[in-house]
């Protein structure tokens, strides 16, 4: 294993450290925690928190910023937050107008953030919860009941943060981000995978002409193991699956985002693209907002996820919304 690292059990901590000072002019490190909060939350508005293990930089910290997350709560790598750092989270950015917790669908990330909320709510804070399971790759896996979160939950962060900077109630935040939810789909793959410092070896091995297609975002395996093909003939896969099970048609207009997976060159992501938008244009689908590069990574696992995210005048005028997020420019 090469990391440029110090001790592997303390890698969470010396990032979470390095991130606060590279960007202290909007973040702070909430005092004794590994919650990461803006230092200038916005007057009066709905409070928005999400997190997971770390190793999956820029999420979710890259997120927090006025027009996005209020907060984002960093577990070990892999590994979710504990409900006790989640609940100094929700107490951080909560002003009066409730929280609202946008968790990846994961069973540790379900259950300590559900249990983080009824804590808040014992103390007089309201709490709502969404979950996104934007990954078609699997309905149920030992990671989760259901499908997994992925890129997708980026896009949720986006309308969610936006419709809460404009002041909208606890309840219509949870509702544009659940709507956001029940049309965003995502589907990865990968050529190597990633090894998690604790562990010092890889997640699984693939031989050099061999490819992993519907990967999870913390090393899982995927659903085939497959001979390595072009960029268009993956991209294309892929992307079908996706239109398949959000049931898109000619005349309905998509957001896409193409996802490296932490060290896949810019160019090959670029590659990708290409492709997708060939296809959606052969098939009349209207593409919004294309959105390249990395948003949801797993260490240093090469390959990419595609993502779509059916739109209508309401997403759309939310995923314009300004954001001061440094992972997520709008």
């Amino acid at each position: 294993m090469k990391k440029i690292i110090n001790n592997p059990s303390n890698v969470m901590e010396d990032m979470v450290k390095g991130m606060t000072l590279a960007n202290e002019e909007q973040w702070i490190q909430v005092e004794g925690t590994n919650v990461i909060c803006r230092k200038e939350l916005s007057a009066n508005k709905v409070g928005l928190v999400s997190g997971g293990g770390s190793g999956h930089e820029p999420a979710h910290a890259g997120y927090v910023g006025k027009g996005m997350l209020d907060a984002a709560v960093v577990g070990e790598v892999f590994t979710s937050p504990t409900p006790d750092q989640i609940l100094e989270a929700i107490k951080s950015v909560d002003q009066g107008n409730g929280v609202l917790l946008i968790v990846k669908n994961y069973t540790g990330d379900v259950l300590n953030f559900e249990m983080a909320g009824e804590l808040a709510e014992s103390e007089g804070i309201r709490v709502e919860q969404v979950i996104v399971n934007d990954d078609i790759a699997v309905k149920d896996s030992d990671f989760t009941i259901g499908r997994r979160g992925i890129a997708g939950t980026v896009f949720v962060h986006k309308i969610a943060g936006a419709k809460a900077e404009q002041g909208a109630s606890l309840e219509e935040v949870k509702a544009a981000a659940e709507k956001a939810i029940e049309q965003v789909r995502s589907m990865g793959m990968a050529l190597t995978p990633c090894t998690v410092p604790d562990a010092g070896k890889p997640s699984f091995h693939l031989a050099e002409d061999e490819m992993e297609i519907g990967i999870g975002i913390h090393g899982e395996v995927g659903t085939e193991r497959k001979k390595i093909t072009s960029a268009k003939d993956i991209a294309v896969e892929l992307t079908n699956n996706i239109l398949e099970d959000l049931s898109l048609s000619a005349g309905d207009e998509v957001a896409v985002m193409v996802n490296g997976m932490g060290a896949t060159p810019e160019m090959e992501l670029y590659i990708v693209n290409g492709h997708v938008n060939e296809l959606l244009k052969e098939k009349q689908i209207d593409i919004h907002q294309t959105y390249v590069g990395e948003f949801m990574t797993s260490l240093e696992m090469a390959g990419f996820s595609i993502t779509l995210l059916k739109v209508d005048a309401e997403l759309k005028q939310l995923l314009a919304y300004p954001s001061e997020a440094i992972a997520f420019r709008a």
